[in-house]
């Protein structure tokens, strides 16, 4: 990534659905996820990515939830601490760095 160090995040989130608004509010957040890494599981994103991504990241997630009804968590790890994880069940499909694993 152009030199600039990068960090490993977990993003998690719990977004209520219990309305049409909250429904919207967790498609678009689990969208502004996607833009920034994988899914590994229902609410649960590997993000490795500078400091500036990092910023606009927060940033898309805080305006896209209702800070009384929403909950995100963001896990800064250390580094390429996503490199090791260990599994159990089904396997990862890609690589937190961006690469399919086959």
């Amino acid at each position: 990534m152009d030199g600039e160090l990068t960090m490993d995040l977990l993003v998690t989130y719990d977004v209520e659905t219990a309305t049409p608004e909250g429904q919207r509010r967790l498609r678009k957040v689990a969208k502004i996820c996607e833009a920034y890494g994988h899914r590994v599981q229902k609410s649960v994103f590997e993000v490795v990515c500078r400091e500036t991504d990092k910023a606009r990241l927060v940033s898309a997630l805080e305006e896209a939830i209702n800070p009384t009804q929403d909950s995100i968590r963001i896990y800064r790890l250390p580094a390429h601490a996503l490199d090791d994880v260990e599994h159990l069940g089904k396997p990862r499909q890609t690589d937190p760095r961006g690469a399919l694993v086959i």
